[in-house]
C-alpha cells in the first residue's frame, strides 16, 4: 500500500527535524518555507520544494503545518498563495503549531467547503522532542481524520491524544503551557530558594525530584538554570505567545488564571531587559534581578 504524500510548510527549529522523521519514514515529502535554504538538506535527501503553501498542498494528501501564530498559520492556508488555492478534495491538514482554537475552528469551516478536513495537532517536547521523535501530540477534529493522519503522526511523536473536536487538541495545548509555566517559576523559586539558604541548588535537585515534587522542569530545566545555559530550546518570545493566548481565552470564558497571569509579567520582564529570544529557563533572571544583594 503506497504511503499518503505529505506536505510540511515551516522548517523552524521544531519543523525541520520533524520534516525530517517524515522523509526517513518514507513518505513522499514536498516543503514550504519562507527562507527556501532551509529546505536544502531535505532536498538533498529526496524530498521536494515547492515555491508556495499552495503548490505544496497541491502536491500532497496530508499537509503539516508548523509555524509560529495565529496568523501566520491562517496566511498559509487562507493568504494568497495558501493551502486553500492548491488543495484537492478529500486531503487532510495538520495544524501542529500552537495557536488559537477559535483560529483553528474557522479555518476548519473554509477547508470544510473544498471538501477538506482540519486536525489541530499542537504538541509538547520540545526541539528535543522533535529531534527525538517523542513529541506527546494533542489532536483535535473528527475520530476519522485523525485516523488518516495518524500513520504520519506516529513517526513524529510517541504518544497521540484525541481530545475532541477542531480545537481540542489546542486547548489541551494551553492547560500544558499554564503547567510548564508555572511549575518552571516553583522550579525558579525553589533554586533562589536554596541558593540563599546555604544549600547547594544541584543537591536540592537530586534529593527532590524522585519525590512528590518532582518533573519534568525539575530534572530538565533546572540544571539548565544552574549552568546559565538559556539557548532557546523554546524562545520566551515564544512562550509569551502561548501564554497571550492563554489569556485571551481565559478572559473570553471568565476563568480566572492568578498564576499564569503572574508568570506572564515575569516574563514581560525579561523580554523588557532584552532576553526575549533567550530559552524560557532565564525566567530565573528575572528573580534573581529582584533579588536583595546576597
Amino acid at each position: 500500500m503506497s504511503k499518503e504524500r505529505v506536505g510540511f510548510i515551516g522548517l523552524g527549529i521544531m519543523g525541520l527535524p520533524m520534516a525530517g522523521h517524515v522523509l526517513k519514514a518514507g513518505f513522499p515529502l514536498t516543503l514550504y518555507n519562507r527562507t527556501r535554504s532551509k529546505a536544502a538538506e531535505l532536498v538533498e535527501a529526496g524530498a521536494r520544494a515547492a515555491d508556495s503553501p499552495a503548490a505544496a498542498a497541491a502536491a500532497a494528501d496530508v499537509i503539516i503545518t508548523m509555524v509560529t501564530d495565529s496568523a501566520d498559520v491562517e496566511a498559509v492556508i487562507a493568504g494568497p498563495g495558501g493551502v486553500l488555492e492548491g488543495i484537492r478534495p478529500g486531503s487532510t491538514v495538520v495544524d501542529m503549531s500552537t495557536i488559537s482554537p477559535e483560529t483553528e475552528r474557522r479555518l476548519d469551516g473554509l477547508l470544510r467547503a473544498r471538501g477538506c478536513a482540519l486536525v489541530d495537532a499542537p504538541v509538547s517536547g520540545g526541539d528535543i522532542g522533535a529531534r527525538n521523535a517523542t513529541l506527546a501530540i494533542m489532536a483535535g477534529g473528527e475520530a476519522e481524520s485523525l485516523e488518516r493522519v495518524r500513520p504520519v503522526l506516529q513517526v513524529l511523536g510517541k504518544s497521540i491524544t484525541h481530545c475532541g473536536p477542531v480545537g481540542s487538541g489546542q486547548v489541551a495545548k494551553l492547560c500544558n503551557q499554564i503547567l510548564v509555566s508555572v511549575n518552571l517559576l516553583a522550579v525558579s523559586e525553589a533554586i533562589l530558594f536554596a541558593r540563599r539558604n546555604g544549600l547547594d541548588p544541584r543537591v536540592m535537585i537530586k534529593a527532590i525530584e524522585g519525590g512528590a515534587a518532582g518533573s519534568w522542569q525539575l530534572t530538565n530545566l533546572g540544571p539548565k538554570i544552574l549552568d546559565r545555559d538559556y539557548a532557546p530550546g523554546f524562545m520566551i518570545d515564544l512562550i509569551q505567545k502561548d501564554l497571550r493566548l492563554v489569556l485571551q481565552a481565559a478572559f473570553s470564558t471568565g476563568a480566572p488564571l492568578p498564576a499564569t497571569s503572574l508568570v506572564h509579567q515575569l516574563y514581560l520582564s525579561a523580554q523588557a531587559h532584552g532576553d526575549g529570544r533567550e530559552g524560557t529557563p532565564a525566567l530565573a533572571k528575572v528573580l534573581e534581578r529582584a533579588a536583595a544583594p546576597s
